[in-house]
């Protein structure tokens, strides 16, 4: 178990733990990611000194600015889970922002102070607590511009948004309608200060990879980007992203320049899918397992199951969301007829047929024993 020693570091209520802490934390609830991890770990634990530091920058030096992050990666591969797990630890207020539903002012949508409204709620309004908390941006790949061309209408969820964002993600005194602005006009403002806030910018970015395969170079057998049977692979593409890729890919310079620290999340392999099955903390098998004991009975999975299992997610391609929907199928039987079972039916065994039968749609009522 990790030990909870906190750094000497203090801004206000909120202590500033070292990157190694951070990491041994996240190594107890994400399989996997090291790069990203050590990256967000460095990231946030940079950002609290530097609160600290600029409280006192007029007697000791000059000002430290702002580093917000961009997180690339699929769906499903932890991205959201990893941002939820530093604040949970760090215990600083946070909120996750869906940027698909934002567009520019004076049409259908969200308002860009929508996520400073929804940092204030998460902390109950405490404005010096969220005024150091950390929002994540998630989607954020669907507020790129759309393709150059003429057009008759606005970018009103692209280019404008990007906009609109600049100031609140650089720092600037913002006037956030708590209740949200467009259906409560008539709300008082409140002024946050979002200099000390950190922004994570998150998100898919399909197609990101074409463009950065492009300017490596189109061999990418030289590069050790090709399989043994020929076929391209892109997985490692990420790790080799710049400030121009993501500018060809729709984001303006302005933007992509308020965010100087850039990671990524690795697609989750087979190997890995089995792992986030069993090892984390709140695991899947962890977590059902506790359900079931709730009911007096003794749940069990064979590796055949777990295999099959994380061979399935892995053939759905949407990372560790595929685990949880094989699992609420593969468990809907069992969580039914758990409660009414006597003692000597107790103990189940999940077992690989159970699992190829979800996948054939043949399963039924599953005997315990």
């Amino acid at each position: 178990m990790p030990t909870t020693k906190k750094s000497s570091i203090s801004t206000g209520a909120i202590d500033a733990k070292r990157p190694d802490l951070i990491k041994e934390y996240l190594d107890r609830y994400v399989i996997g990611q090291d790069e990203a991890k050590k990256t967000l770990a460095v990231a946030v634990y940079n950002h609290y000194k530097r609160l600290r530091y600029n409280r006192w920058y007029d007697h000791i030096g000059h000002e430290i600015d702002k580093s917000n992050v961009i997180l690339l990666g699929e769906t499903g591969c932890g991205k959201t889970h990893l941002v939820k797990s530093i604040a949970k630890f760090l215990d600083v207020p946070y909120y996750i922002q869906d940027c698909t539903k934002i567009t520019a002012s004076g049409y259908v949508g969200s308002d860009v102070e929508d996520c400073l409204a929804g940092l204030l709620r998460s902390c109950n309004y405490d404005l010096e607590r969220a005024q150091m908390g950390i929002v994540m941006l998630d989607e954020g790949d669907k507020i790129a511009k759309k393709d150059a061309g003429p057009s008759i209408t606005r970018d009103v969820s692209g280019e404008c948004v990007q906009q609109s964002l600049l100031k609140i993600v650089e720092g600037d005194l913002v006037g956030v309608p708590p209740m949200g602005g467009r259906k409560h006009p008539e709300q008082s403002l409140i002024y946050v200060d979002t200099t000390n806030i950190l922004f994570i910018l998150s998100g898919a970015f399909v197609g990101l990879n074409d463009i950065i395969g492009r300017r490596v170079g189109s061999d990418h057998n030289r590069i050790g980007f090709q399989n043994s049977d020929g076929s391209k692979s892109s997985d490692n593409l990420l790790g080799q992203v710049t400030s121009q890729d993501l500018r060809e890919f729709g984001l303006i310079p302005e933007f992509v320049g308020r965010f100087p620290i850039i990671t990524h999340i690795d697609p989750l392999d087979r190997d890995a899918l089995r792992r986030i099955l069993v090892e984390p903390e709140n695991s899947l098998v962890n977590q059902y397992t506790t359900l079931l004991k709730m009911d007096d009975a003794d749940l069990t999975f064979n590796d055949d199951a777990l295999n099959a299992i994380a061979d399935m997610a892995s053939d759905l391609h949407t990372g560790a969301r595929g685990l949880r929907s094989i699992m609420e199928k593969l468990m809907l039987d069992i969580m039914y007829q758990a409660p009414s079972l006597d003692k000597k039916h107790k103990k189940i065994t999940v077992t690989a047929d159970m699992v190829h039968a979800i996948a054939s749609g043949t399963a039924g009522l599953v005997k315990a024993g």
